[in-house]
């Protein structure tokens, strides 16, 4: 792999990484939400879908993750 191409993965992987970062923000501010509803909230439809939003934002920033470490190989890390 040539040297510009190893600089545009670069900086696509800290783009990545910015935006795993924002998603991962997003999850603990939606499970200190949660957290901080009454129980009966908790166990009804607002604190179940809170719990879906976090386990999705979950997923995505271990998806984002998966991509850095794909990128990471590709460039020769």
């Amino acid at each position: 792999m040539n040297k510009a191409r190893r600089e545009a993965i670069t900086k696509l992987t800290g783009r990545i990484d910015e935006i795993r970062s924002e998603v991962e923000a997003l999850r603990d501010e939606e499970q200190e939400y949660f957290d901080n509803m009454p129980e009966t909230f908790q166990d009804g439809e607002k604190g179940q879908m809170a719990e879906e939003a976090v386990n999705s934002l979950e997923e995505a920033a271990n998806a984002l993750e998966e991509a850095i470490d794909h990128l990471n190989s590709a460039e020769g890390r």
